[in-house]
C-alpha cells in the first residue's frame, strides 16, 4: 500500500471510528472522512466528529445530510425513549430499540460512492461484535457480504480494482480497542458516545453506550476523559 493511498473512514465521532480513524493513518492512508446527518437525536456526536478529524489532520470532511424521515422507529432518530442502566443480560438480548434500520448499509452505501469518486479501493468502518452487539450490520457476515456486493456493484469492481471494507475493531473488546487509541495518541476527550445527553452534551452514564464505555475505560485501567452526570 502506497502512502498516497487514498481512504474513506466512517467517523460518528464516537470512541470506536475515532479509533479507527488513527488505525487508518497510522497504516500511511491519505484520509477522507465522512460522516452523517441523518435526523439524531443531538449534535454533539457531529461536533466530536468535527474535532477528531481536526485534531488527526484530516484535510476532506465529508458531513452528509439524509432526509430525517427515512429513518423511523428508532430512539435515535425518534421520541422513544432511550433505555437505561441495563445489565450486560439485558443488552444481549434481541436487537436494542437504539437499532437504526438498515443504516450501515446506507452509510457504507453513501462511502462507497465517495471512495469510487476519489479513487479510493480502501473504506474503514469501526464496527464491533464483541463486547456487545445487538446490531445486525455489524456483524463480520454483513461486511463481507457488503464487500461482495461492493466489488460487483461498481466500475472499478468489475474492471478487477479490489475494494476492501476494513474493520478493525471488529473482534477486540472495548479495553482493546481504548488501549490501541492511547498508542496511537487519539485524544478521547474529543469524542462522543452517548445516546442521551443532557442539553449542554454531558453524558448520561446510564445508556448502554455509556456503560461500555465507562467498563472498557476500567479495564484497560485508564480514566475516561469526558463528563458524566
Amino acid at each position: 500500500m502506497s502512502s498516497h493511498s487514498k481512504a474513506v473512514v466512517l467517523v460518528s465521532g464516537g470512541l470506536d471510528s475515532a479509533t479507527t480513524l488513527a488505525i487508518a493513518r497510522a497504516q500511511g492512508f491519505a484520509i477522507h472522512a465522512i460522516s452523517f446527518n441523518y435526523g439524531q437525536r443531538h449534535h454533539f456526536e457531529l461536533e466530536a466528529a468535527n474535532k477528531v478529524c481536526e485534531s488527526m489532520g484530516v484535510l476532506d470532511h465529508v458531513v452528509c445530510r439524509i432526509d430525517t424521515n427515512i429513518f423511523r422507529g428508532s430512539a435515535l432518530t425518534n421520541d422513544i425513549p432511550v433505555p437505561h442502566n441495563r445489565n450486560e443480560s439485558e443488552m444481549s438480548q434481541g436487537i436494542p430499540v437504539t437499532y437504526v434500520p438498515a443504516r450501515n448499509t446506507i452509510f457504507l452505501s453513501i462511502a462507497l460512492g465517495l471512495a469510487e469518486s476519489i479513487g479510493a479501493n480502501d473504506l474503514f468502518i469501526g464496527v464491533n461484535s464483541v463486547d456487545y452487539s445487538g446490531y445486525p450490520d455489524c456483524r463480520p457476515e454483513f461486511i463481507a457480504a457488503f464487500q461482495n456486493m461492493a466489488n460487483l456493484a461498481t466500475k472499478v469492481g468489475v474492471e478487477g480494482q479490489h475494494l476492501t471494507v476494513h474493520t478493525p475493531l471488529i473482534s477486540l473488546t472495548k479495553a482493546e480497542i481504548i488501549r490501541q487509541g492511547f498508542s496511537l495518541g487519539v485524544d478521547y476527550g474529543l469524542t462522543h458516545s452517548c445516546y442521551d445527553p443532557d442539553a449542554s452534551g454531558v453524558s448520561c452514564g446510564e445508556c448502554d453506550s455509556c456503560q461500555l464505555r465507562l467498563k472498557g475505560f476500567a479495564e484497560a485501567g485508564a480514566v475516561d476523559p469526558i463528563r458524566y452526570r
